[in-house]
């Protein structure tokens, strides 16, 4: 392997464009209801496989701080051992559409909004997002865009 010419490509995110026409209200008018997507880093990608673990872990410190009787002790315990109300797979996909969101720029809470609202479009975004992680970046000269110089 050449890994001089590997190491000097340039680099640039590999990004989707993915119509999601449920949410066209929120869009402003004549604009198209379109979300641009990229692919992940593998530590960004990480990051979103830790969510769910990081989401365990503030459940189990918010139980041991929790003040009040035992009995109220006892339920969030019980709480915990039962595990977050929010699915593993879920929560790594939250995560997901908040970082790889490019436009428009999504917060934590927008995302969790996009999937309680219309998660079957939660799911088309994030597995475009999934999809173009796979592909890895795009290597090499980037393609030409506008007219030609004389």
């Amino acid at each position: 392997m050449n890994l001089d010419k590997y190491r000097n490509e340039r680099r640039q995110d590999r990004t989707q464009k993915v119509k999601i026409q449920q949410l066209a209200t929120y869009f402003d008018e004549g604009q198209e209801p379109v979300f641009v997507v990229r692919g992940l880093t593998g530590a960004e990608l990480g990051h979103c496989k830790e969510a769910a673990a990081r989401q365990r872990n503030t459940a189990a410190m918010a139980a041991a701080l929790i003040g009040g009787d035992a009995e109220q002790k006892s339920e969030a315990l019980k709480e915990l051992a039962n595990g977050p109300e929010v699915p593993d797979d879920i929560v790594q996909r939250l995560e997901m559409l908040a970082v790889a969101c490019v436009e428009p720029q999504l917060t934590h809470g927008d995302a969790k909004l996009i999937c309680d609202d219309f998660p079957a479009e939660f799911y088309q975004l994030t597995n475009a997002i999934t999809n173009l992680t796979g592909a890895g970046r795009v290597l090499g000269k980037p393609s030409a865009s506008g007219a030609t110089q004389e």
